[in-house]
């Protein structure tokens, strides 16, 4: 099993910025994907950005060209910077990992989620 842990969540004024990372851990894993949610209060969760093991990254719509997500293999460590933060980001967000060990075994791991609140 692989698992997941979030930090650099906090308030921030809008316009403002803020660094999340998700740091994995585990015997043997490899990450292949790794993912950025959000659940807004009142909202369903949804998919803030992805990046692949070959770097190939995507975005929701909203977010694009403010957030930007990347990976450090080495430290098993994703990071989404967001700037020119908006109202509307303020949610919980939550890393998630598609992994794979050596035994094999793959599955999917969440985090715990670490909020993010934008004041206007």
């Amino acid at each position: 099993q692989v698992q997941l842990v979030e930090s650099g969540g906090g308030s921030v004024q809008s316009g403002g910025s803020l660094r999340l990372w998700c740091v994995a851990s585990g015997s043997s894993f490899r990450i292949n994907t790794w993912e950025w949610y959000r659940r807004a209060p009142g909202s369903q969760r949804e998919l803030v950005a992805r990046i692949t093991s070959g770097g190939i990254t995507d975005y929701l719509y909203s977010v694009k060209d403010r957030f930007t997500i990347s990976r450090d293999n080495a430290k098993n460590t994703v990071y989404l910077q967001m700037n020119r933060l908006k109202a509307e980001d303020t949610a919980v967000y939550y890393c998630s990992a598609d992994w794979m060990t050596g035994v094999p075994e793959a599955g999917h791991s969440w985090g715990q989620g670490t909020r993010v609140t934008v004041s206007s």
